[in-house]
């Protein structure tokens, strides 16, 4: 077959097939039209998933007739600046699309009718059905001096029926839009949206008036109340950029990374560099199947980012990626070590409505609760199998032994530890019940780090070696990284094919199984493999020693003890969750405990 120019409507197809992929697609392209023409408010309307229609109308600046000839034709833009030789500047976009770009692509597969007027002109429409163009013509589009786009799409994909049969359920449509307007929506908290889905209202957002100062209410109104609660703020700035946003504490998780919002210059970009940094700085923090929910947003010049890598946009490249992913990583950190020892509201939550059910029956045996005796004399009346009576009366030895203030300090003053695992202590106006093992895992683990950042873990002989068998591998495994262990103060060496002789531990260890710790590292050792940076090798491997070495469950504690814990949580950073992104504790408001026992509405 001879080479032949293809037809000018079969390029238009082509091009609408990458810029168009699904109706949130389209959405996408035509709401950051109406942002990049001033819009303060965007009202969004779709039926049957959007394959039948899609409805967006802005109050931005409109186009008068001329500019709605070329709006629809290939190639023309008000968007792209013009540089000092003339020529048009690829390299400093500062909009988020090209109107000449969308328009010709999306009418090139369905059936479209754009009216406008602008603030001096009369309205006018035009129509493109695939391909084909009709106008513009006179319209009745708004009162004289308001101006403002209306952008009609029907029969989307009509044109080219491959691609309408690979729409997914409408449901699923329906999803991606919210989606996409969702992302658009949190870029700019200025800017009234409103999202109607076969009528019924699926999203309302009011403009909250300020860019900036708007932006936590509107981050709220999408991810959840509990998110403003949950968060620490983001802001850094090096060399060419700056970021700002909200962090999710470690304990405010989820399951996937769908709570992860991105944006670049005002643009909602889904950048595998960006994930891969956020999930480097929550590394410490959570478990490897656990996402944090954060909002992200990255300012530049333009010329450091280039947004045209995809012909959606929904990705960027920098021009020193390595930068870009080192403030990430850093002003993460930073936010999370400015949060301390808080742990998200939710976990409280979460305790309380696991509590519910159990006192409902409770308060329903016993209506009417004994004013005059103590907890512990109580539980152990009304919950024999739980609490003996020598474990009610060492309950109330433990609390005679704490005598500071509860009001003098976050945590509270230890009034009693419970099963020897737990502990409880009383704040100002509530409880906190704090888990030891985790609880000190964290604290172990942060000494650690400290240490390998002032040069080394300090470290101590054993007066016996202890020798460990492993196999083989494990061995090769263990002993390669030697050297890393050092500076997390723990030293080995070979002892023979299949075993290895550990001569110091880090001098913070108690008593500590060293054989079980070494088949954890031997572990750990091979699930990181040498991908990971020396840094984050020693960070994984040392929660590994701090899981091991800190304060086990079933140990008792003195009452001295006990607040010796409370206190080195407050002053330590990242304290309210274990090394794995489970809380160390869980704080009760009084308010909260009266009404689990009916004492308040």
């Amino acid at each position: 077959m001879r080479i032949r120019r293809l037809a000018e409507g079969t390029i238009n197809r082509i091009a609408a097939g990458e810029v168009v992929e699904r109706p949130a697609s389209a959405i996408k392209e035509l709401v950051e039209n109406a942002l990049d023409a001033g819009a303060t408010r965007i009202d969004i309307a779709a039926s049957k998933g959007g394959a039948d229609l899609i409805l967006v109308e802005d109050n931005g600046i409109g186009m008068d007739a001329a500019d709605l000839r070329l709006a629809v034709e290939r190639h023309a833009t008000s968007k792209l600046p013009v540089s000092g030789e003339g020529h048009d500047d690829l390299s400093n976009i500062a909009t988020l699309g090209f109107r000449g770009e969308a328009l010709p692509s999306i009418g090139a597969v369905a059936r479209v009718t754009i009216t406008s007027r602008t603030a001096t002109s009369d309205a006018h429409e035009i129509k493109v059905e695939g391909g084909d163009v009709s106008g513009p013509i006179p319209a009745g589009f708004r009162a004289a001096g308001q101006s403002g786009t209306r952008v009609d799409v029907r029969e989307l994909f009509y044109a080219t029926p491959a691609r309408l049969k690979f729409l997914k359920s409408q449901r699923s449509e329906d999803l991606a839009m919210i989606d996409v307007v969702k992302r658009l929506a949190m870029a700019r908290p200025d800017v009234a949206f409103t999202l109607t889905l076969d009528g019924r209202r699926a999203l309302d957002y009011e403009s909250e008036g300020d860019l900036f100062g708007g932006r936590l209410k509107r981050l709220a109104r999408i991810m959840g109340r509990d998110f403003a609660d949950n968060t620490a703020p983001v802001e850094a700035a090096r060399e060419a950029l700056r970021i700002t946003g909200y962090a999710g504490l470690p304990t405010y998780h989820r399951a996937s990374s769908s709570m992860q919002f991105l944006v670049v210059n005002g643009r909602p970009v889904r950048d595998k560099l960006l994930f891969g940094a956020v999930r480097g700085a929550y590394a410490d923090y959570l478990a490897h199947d656990r996402y944090p929910a954060l909002a992200l947003f990255l300012d530049c010049d333009p010329a450091f980012v280039d947004v045209n890598v995809h012909p959606a946009k929904t990705e960027v490249r920098f021009r020193d990626a390595g930068l870009a992913r080192g403030l990430i990583v850093s002003a993460l950190k930073h936010a999370l070590a400015g949060a301390g020892h808080r742990a998200s509201s939710t976990v409280a939550g979460a305790a309380l409505a696991a509590l519910r059910p159990h006192y409902a029956a409770v308060t329903q045996l016993y209506p009417q609760p004994a004013p005059s005796r103590g907890f512990a004399e109580a539980a152990a009346q009304f919950h024999a199998p739980l609490f003996s009576g020598s474990a009610a009366s060492v309950l109330s030895a433990r609390m005679e032994e704490a005598q500071p203030q509860a009001a003098e300090t976050p945590l509270g003053v230890a009034r009693a530890q419970v099963h020897e695992t737990y502990i409880v202590a009383q704040t100002a106006d509530g409880i906190v019940i704090v888990d030891q093992h985790a609880a000190h895992e964290r604290l172990v683990y942060e000494r650690m780090k400290h240490g390998l950042e002032a040069g080394g873990v300090p470290r101590q002989p054993l007066l016996i070696p202890e020798i460990v068998e492993l196999d083989i591998s494990e061995v090769e495994r263990v002993i390669a990284r030697a050297g890393e262990l050092a500076e997390l103060g723990l030293v080995i060496e070979s002892f023979g094919p299949d075993a290895v002789m550990v001569r110091e531990v880090p001098a913070a260890f108690g008593k500590v199984d060293v054989k079980a710790m070494l088949r954890d590292l031997a572990d750990d050792i091979a699930e990181s493999g040498s991908a990971l940076s020396l840094k984050e090798r020693l960070d994984h491997v040392a929660g590994t020693l701090a899981c091991h070495t800190s304060v086990r469950a079933g140990r008792r504690l003195t009452a001295e003890e006990m607040n010796a814990l409370l206190r080195e949580m407050e002053a330590t950073p990242h304290s309210g969750q274990c090394n794995h992104g489970r809380p160390t504790y869980v704080e009760l408001k009084l308010a909260d405990i009266e009404r689990l026992f009916g004492r308040r509405g």
